[in-house]
């Protein structure tokens, strides 16, 4: 492998502006890196060569003239295959929309675009980004780049895998309940989930609409906050996006945390965790009170009500969103379809896996008439509660930790046949999109296996340069990140 692939953005970077590579040799390498690997990995669906190379084409030019780069110019990414891109295929790793081609970008397209950020492909996922495995894509699964055996979690598995396998030095994934946070997790690397409504969801495939947010996986907290600060602003396409200015969040990664306090959420401390989690956490814990912050007990009896609230609202919202896929205006049409009725349920029937299914069934019964105030509208009351006891919590604390899930990486196949036993990894993950919150995964250790743990920090609506301080502050006191999947 290109030892240069290895580093992380802010090092290639520095090599470029100091002419050691040029972007188009940096680039080049990342394809050769996917070439030789990804028939094993199956972190994307479609590479975009020719956009990828011709965007390094300009960093270069610009480097030769000797002007100023955009912020991560050059720097090879991988773009989650529910996000739209002209001239390249967007699936959400479904048979419905398999050959769709995106008709407009993206705002953070845009945004990457214009920053001159070579996009080098769409990465696999979880069918419509529902799933925590990344085990229900329609076209393949994919694997953990520490264990092929293992799943790379769900449903950003293919944007986390990318990452971690260095194929690419950047990607972005989606995160509707723990999406960015757990691949990030379980293959040891940075995901971070911004607060809701800091970036643009328009050209996002959407899932859960008051759920979603996208957000950056990289190898180091510094890149991550560079990645945030490219893609993050408002936009007058999204209603929900927020009209603040943008940060520049690295500014803030090493502000003394000092007598600072960090509360441990006690109900994810508890049962259900794997033994090598729940030391990874200790140690954590110990970290943080050698960088001389206070270390406070806090707990968040709702919580438990999270996943139940959860499955409500998304599905719900996923049964409304994934109504337009008909098979009448794009997306895959059943070719003998004898009606119009005919064709709606032909189409879907066969255009939608198994999961997909589930959940639509799920929130249509939810919001169905006689049902909607006994579910829906409660689980929406059961939000509001959820998240006021985060705003009590933030208190009594600048940052909260917990485990990002109470396990590692489990093996393919391992619990494809139990969907509630799936739903529980997102346990640690869900209350946060459920507020709104930023939230992030940084690598906090292994388990007797070699496979990565991740380490949960929340911070409060807006604080994205809290999170990153304190996420930063942890990553520089081990050496964790360091650590590279030998594949």
């Amino acid at each position: 492998m290109n030892e240069l692939l290895k580093k992380s953005a802010t090092e290639q970077s520095k090599a470029l502006k100091n002419k050691e590579i040029s972007a188009v040799e940096l680039t080049t390498a990342a394809f050769d890196r996917i070439n030789s690997l990804d028939d094993k990995l199956g972190a994307f669906n479609s590479l975009t060569k020719e956009i990828a190379l011709e965007t390094a084409k300009k960093v270069d030019e610009k480097i030769a003239k000797g002007e100023e780069l955009p912020l991560l110019a050059g720097i090879p990414l991988a773009l989650k295959d529910n996000m739209n891109m002209i001239g390249s295929r967007t699936t959400a790793s479904s048979k419905i929309l398999e050959n769709f081609e995106s008709p407009f970008n993206a705002t953070i397209t845009e945004k990457l675009l214009n920053n001159l950020v070579p996009i080098v492909g769409k990465a696999n996922l979880d069918e419509f980004a529902m799933g925590s495995s990344n085990e229900n894509s329609a076209f393949k699964k994919v694997h953990n780049p520490w264990n092929l055996d293992k799943v790379p979690g769900g449903s950003s598995g293919g944007s986390a895998a990318s990452v971690a396998a260095c194929e690419a030095t950047l990607a972005l994934g989606s995160d509707t309940g723990g999406s960015i946070r757990l691949p990030a997790s379980f293959c040891g690397i940075v995901g971070m989930k911004p607060t809701y409504g800091r970036v643009s969801r328009y050209g996002l495939i959407a899932f859960a609409s008051s759920l979603d947010q996208i957000g950056p996986f990289a190898r180091t907290v510094e890149d991550a906050a560079n990645l945030l600060e490219v893609i993050s602003g408002y936009d007058p396409n999204d209603s929900t996006s927020l009209n603040l200015p943008v940060e520049h969040f690295a500014q803030n990664l090493n502000n003394d945390i000092k007598g600072k306090k960090v509360g441990v959420i006690k109900e994810l401390m508890e049962e259900g965790l794997e033994p090598a989690v729940k030391k990874a956490l200790e140690n954590a814990i110990e970290t943080y009170k050698n960088l001389g912050c206070e270390i406070v007990e806090i707990s968040l009896k709702k919580l438990k009500y999270s996943i139940g609230i959860y499955y409500i609202l998304a599905t719900a919202e996923c049964s409304s969103n994934l109504a337009r896929f008909d098979g009448v205006r794009y997306g895959y049409r059943h070719p003998n379809a004898q009606n119009l009725m005919d064709l709606y349920t032909k189409s879907r029937a066969e255009g939608f896996g198994p999961e997909v299914k589930r959940r639509i069934m799920l929130g249509t019964y939810a919001l169905s008439s006689g049902y909607y105030d006994a579910y829906y509208k409660k689980a929406q009351q059961m939000r509001t509660l959820v998240t006021e006891e985060f705003l009590e919590a933030f208190k009594q604390a600048d940052v909260l930790i917990s485990p990002t899930c109470p396990n590692t990486a489990f093996d393919l196949g391992a619990k494809a046949s139990d969907p509630l036993a799936m739903y529980l990894t997102d346990i640690a993950t869900i209350s946060c999109n459920l507020a709104g919150l930023p939230g992030m995964s940084v690598p906090a250790g292994f388990d007797e296996q070699g496979m990565p743990i991740g380490l949960q920090i929340l911070a409060p609506q807006l604080q994205e340069s809290r999170l990153f301080n304190f996420a930063h502050k942890f990553e520089q006191a081990n050496d964790f990140y360091t650590k590279l999947a030998n594949i």
